[in-house]
């Protein structure tokens, strides 16, 4: 039977399930940040084996009139990829922690707590309820709506917030740097590297530590680097990547471009070739790490991730992430040219999705520049 719009029943209910996961994904980040509150990841982590929901219930002291919805929260993210459901002896359910999960330890190194609680902070989450307005205010972003000022400027003002974006950064550099550190091709034969816009330094002590006679330079905003000391080969220092980098064999921007557009990013890529290009005639090379789109190799949920973290970025920032083309357009309009795509592999058993290199077109011969796009995955075929 067909409706008034002349849709069969069975569409009408499939864009229903459709519009109403939609509507209710805001739960699935209330559900995260509430596992991460009660601290059920480290009292997985801690309990040493999987454990039952009797035992964690009692552990966290959960009245008896909410067990059953400790048990929902938990069948639910189970049902997403965060616990593994298991049936132990005499039918009990029990909980394992999985990858993602693991990601919510904090006594992990590679703990990402402080990327959720900085996202999902309440101040900052209720930004994005400005979209609307955000659509028909030209060159604002929903915190220049919301808060009055821009993220930066925001951070700049509360340095609890600045801490905990640092923080969280930080965390997330950790991460990525597991694929970074299978790219050392990429650093071998340079004498030194800027990383702009590197935070509090976590990629590029990665950096320094795997090649002790690179001088690695961390150029970021002052409040950011202004306490931080470095050592014999990483030093920090207070700047603005739209007026002047430091000289360097090479210039590293890991997650930058995607925070602007195009007009700010070319005014970014001119100043790291002047950068590269300036320094005693040397060869020179832009490295840049972020995503690209590709809508028809990438597997559904990376693609999903890609643009979700596209509208972030335009919301956020005004910024975007960019498919090959959008890349291509930008290098040409920089100055770069004759880029190819190729796959990055490691030992580590990540596989990248293809990187994107770029020759820029200045004075002296220049290395590749390198986007290397974000995020890995497992390469489940080695």
């Amino acid at each position: 039977m067909a409706s008034s719009n002349g849709r069969k029943a069975t569409e009408i209910f499939q864009g229903q399930a459709i519009l109403y996961r939609c509507m209710f994904a805001f739960l699935d980040s209330m559900c995260l940040k509430s596992i991460i509150e009660l601290g059920i990841p480290d009292i997985i982590h801690k309990h040493g084996q999987p454990i039952t929901l009797s035992e964690l219930v009692s552990i966290l002291n959960v009245p008896p009139a909410r067990v059953g919805h400790v048990q929902s929260l938990m069948r639910y993210l189970a049902h997403h990829g965060f616990f593994e459901r298991l049936r132990i002896h005499l039918e009990k359910e029990s909980y394992a922690l999985t990858a993602a999960s693991e990601l919510l330890v904090k006594s992990s190194e590679l703990c990402l707590t402080p990327m959720v609680e900085k996202v999902l902070d309440p101040t900052l989450s209720a930004s994005f309820h400005q979209m609307k307005k955000w659509v028909y205010e030209e060159d604002l972003s929903v915190f220049d709506i919301s808060l009055g000022c821009s993220l930066w400027d925001f951070l700049n003002k509360n340095p609890s917030y600045n801490e905990l974006f640092n923080e969280a950064m930080t965390r997330d550099s950790q991460v990525s740097n597991l694929a970074l550190r299978d790219c050392k091709l990429v650093f071998e034969g340079l004498e030194s590297i800027v990383d702009v816009g590197g935070g509090t330094g976590a990629t590029a002590k990665m950096i320094s530590e795997a090649f002790p006679d690179l001088k690695c330079v961390v150029l970021d905003r002052p409040r950011v680097v202004e306490n931080l000391s470095g050592n014999n080969n990483l030093t920090y220092v207070a700047g603005d990547m739209f007026k002047t980098i430091p000289k360097a064999d090479a210039v590293l921007l890991k997650w930058i471009l995607h925070d602007w557009a195009d007009k700010d990013c070319r005014k970014i890529l001119e100043n790291c070739k002047e950068a590269i290009s300036s320094n005693n005639g040397k060869r020179g090379k832009i490295i840049v790490i972020d995503m690209v789109i590709n809508e028809k190799q990438d597997e559904q949920k990376i693609t999903e991730l890609k643009l979700l973290w596209d509208v972030s970025m335009a919301c956020a920032f005004n910024g975007k992430e960019r498919n090959e083309e959008e890349w291509n357009k930008l290098f040409m309009e920089a100055g770069l040219q004759d880029y190819k795509i190729s796959p990055l592999t490691g030992q580590s058993r990540f596989l990248l999705p293809p990187a994107i290199e770029a020759q820029a077109q200045v004075a002296s011969p220049l290395r590749p520049c390198l986007v290397v796009p974000f995020p890995a995955y497992a390469n489940t075929s080695q």
